[in-house]
């Protein structure tokens, strides 16, 4: 009897009643999006804040792609290859988490969201 039980309970425990979506982009610190700007040529940072918060300051090198404006021929005019490292921030982190899952959408193998500039330690411009 405990057998049966073990196994019926078993997807269970596997599982967990309140189990979350496994996230398709990955979540990074700052720190480790500041490592990889430092270490690495290769990469896209993509703000995806409105026009005039890029203008009141932006992570150097980051080019603006609006979260309302994000479509397959957007991101492919800021960034042709799929499989490039794509670093995304915003704000506060609400909308780069969504621009994240729209870029997944579109094909994008290699994002990363590192939350807001809100938070930004390091240089802006």
């Amino acid at each position: 009897m405990k057998k049966l039980l073990s196994l019926l309970l078993l997807p269970l425990l596997l599982t967990g009643c309140t189990a979350q979506p496994a996230l398709r982009y990955r979540q990074i610190s700052q720190q480790e999006a500041k490592n990889l700007m430092d270490t690495h040529s290769e990469y896209v940072i993509l703000d995806v804040r409105e026009q005039h918060e890029y203008d009141e300051g932006h992570i150097p090198g980051a080019v603006l792609l609006p979260l309302g404006s994000i479509t397959q021929e957007s991101a492919a005019a800021v960034i042709p290859d799929t499989a490039a490292t794509v670093m995304i921030y915003c704000r506060s982190g609400n909308r780069s988490k969504q621009a994240a899952e729209k870029l997944c959408d579109l094909g994008y193998t290699a994002v990363l969201e590192f939350g807001g500039i809100n938070t930004w330690p390091y240089e802006i411009q």
